[in-house]
């Protein structure tokens, strides 16, 4: 079993610097405009004759309400007939991949993100399943891993009892905090009756994991509150939790400058709560999987990282990254083999494309030879907290240490700072070090700079 994280404040502050999240690499900010639908039905194609399997993402951009933290893509309006055009235009794209793609190819993953999914109607979700099915191998079995957000204030036992029926078997509820005042800050009102009522009814129809999503940093929050929340939550024992830390950039995401900046924790409150966090989940028997996640020792992503089978992607970390992951709806992400693509954000735009019969992607990036080495050492340390340099060397035919050499005098300080432990074949990263494997990785980000560096949050 891998040891638990250990908190070490000193080398926190020595080493929380901003950068990415690494669903990817090279990230999405690399992204660029010489990548477009072509590229993709190119990737399709390869897909096909590889007959690899699919993880298949559907981005759903509608919220009735607006949560002033969010960075997500989306839409708010109370208008429920806006959905239906969508819907059309994203069956025109389910179509249109599909028909490069072959019947061999099974879907292992399904996720419907957002915005909020279940802003659908039953009838609207019901066809949108119905026509993913018609031209996809879906499995019928359960055996897939079939996951929808919930935000439990547009949900409830009818609702679920229709998910199930559709093949879903793993849900993911929107929380953030518990507290009221918490809430009205930022704008989301969501009695804890509300979230029980969507775990008990998920329990009840057998789905197979309940995850949570909390979010400390957030305004009017103290260590004391945020203390009770993630209490609150262990007694509802999800299969697994979210903690993420909140980044406040109003410059970038407009709803986030309705929130009083006065009101935000300071950075020592911060991390206290994380520290909390981390003490009552783990002595309540969660693992820490890394990167903000938790999970019970039983759980599936628990056993992929005991057995290294653990993986990253643009779904987070994952057990299907063998996957080709196709993102379907406005904004959404692609990963097929070496190349990235991601529709337009566009909604306007993306409808008006999909009407056109043209797939509406209009940006990515096709891996070099050292986008993949880089891509095999950050997952490997990300996912399994360890590396062994002869892995590398004999996928790609490098010496570990000559191709990386300009790194390797920070690893030896990182040594010495006892973050990581480092020998001529492999590097460790120590349990004070694993809350900041980010910046681990960041050595082996070959397009990080101090421009670059302002598009992320801190590592913590």
């Amino acid at each position: 079993m891998l040891d638990a994280v250990r908190w070490d404040t000193d080398l926190i502050r020595r080493y929380d610097h901003a950068g990415p999240r690494y669903t990817s690499y090279p990230t999405a900010v690399q992204f660029n405009a010489g990548i477009g639908p072509g590229d993709l039905v190119a990737a399709l194609q390869n897909s096909r004759r590889a007959e690899r399997p699919l993880s298949l993402y559907i981005h759903v951009p509608f919220c009735a309400n607006i949560c002033y933290y969010c960075g997500c893509n989306k839409v708010i309006t109370k208008d429920r007939g806006r959905a239906l055009p969508y819907i059309e235009r994203l069956e025109k794209e389910i179509a249109l991949i599909a028909s490069h793609l072959g019947p061999d190819q099974v879907v292992e993953q399904l996720h419907f993100g957002g915005g909020t999914p279940t802003f659908l109607s039953h009838d609207e979700m019901r066809r949108v399943m119905n026509h993913l099915r018609q031209h996809f191998t879906l499995l019928d079995d359960d055996s897939g891993d079939y996951g929808i957000e919930i935000d439990p204030r547009e949900a409830d036992w009818s609702t679920m009892g229709l998910l199930r029926e559709l093949g879903f078997n793993r849900v993911s509820l929107g929380v953030q905090d518990l507290d009221p005042q918490v809430q009205r800050a930022v704008n989301r009102m969501q009695t804890l009756e509300e979230t029980v009522a969507i775990i008990e009814a998920a329990r009840t129809l057998q789905f197979r994991s309940v995850n949570i999503d909390l979010i400390y940093g957030l305004p009017l929050q103290t260590p004391e509150r945020f203390a009770r929340t993630v209490e609150t939550i262990i007694g509802l024992q999800p299969d697994r939790l979210s903690v993420f830390n909140y980044a406040h950039l109003p410059e970038r995401f407009k709803p986030q400058r309705r929130i009083n900046a006065d009101d935000l924790p300071s950075p020592g409150d911060k991390l206290a709560m994380l520290q909390h966090s981390i003490e009552q989940l783990t002595g309540a028997g969660y693992r820490y999987i890394g990167m903000d996640h938790f999970a019970l020792p039983d759980d599936e992503l628990a056993s992929a990282q005991e057995e290294g089978r653990l993986q990253r992607n643009f779904q987070g970390y994952t057990t299907h990254g063998h996957c080709d992951l196709i993102g379907l709806g406005v904004s959404s992400i692609s990963q097929i083999g070496d190349l990235y693509c991601q529709n337009t954000p566009d909604l306007g735009k993306y409808q008006e494309t999909l009407d056109q019969g043209a797939l509406a992607t209009v940006r990515g990036l096709r891996c070099s030879q050292d986008d993949r080495i880089r891509r095999a050492v950050i997952q490997k340390l990300i996912c399994d907290f360890e590396l062994d340099f002869r892995c590398i060397e004999t996928d790609f035919g490098i010496r570990f240490r000559d191709y990386f050499a300009e790194a390797w005098p920070m690893l030896e300080r990182m040594a010495s700072d006892q973050l990581i432990v480092l020998d001529e074949e492999h590097i460790v990263i120590q349990p004070a070090g694993r809350l900041l494997v980010r910046s681990v990785c960041m050595l082996f980000d070959h397009y990080l700079d101090g421009q670059t560096m302002q598009r992320f949050s801190r590592v913590i």
